[in-house]
């Protein structure tokens, strides 16, 4: 398998393993209460990041420009997250 491919299987299963985190965390403690909404919210906020990181690697051929923008995505997916969990805009 050539290492790009198995670059993006390990990316794309790394996300799928963070939706289970939640899931067990839940069989776990009482503090951890997910319902369908909110592991759908995260499976699309998951996947397009992504998406948005598959589109950074393939069009960007700089590797500076790479990172910069590759933070950036990554930038907005946490501010996404963190509006979604607690509200820090007003």
């Amino acid at each position: 398998m050539e290492q790009a491919l198995k670059w993006r299987v390990g990316g794309w299963g790394l996300a799928g393993l963070l939706l289970l985190v939640p899931l067990l965390a839940m069989q776990v403690t009482d503090a951890v209460n997910w319902g369908a909404g909110d592991f759908l919210m995260a499976a699309v906020l998951l996947a397009a990041t992504g998406v948005g990181l598959e589109l950074v690697i393939r069009y960007l051929r700089d590797p500076r420009h790479r990172w910069i923008a590759g933070c950036c995505v990554v930038l907005v997916a946490v501010l996404v997250w963190a509006e979604l969990a607690v509200g820090i805009l007003p």
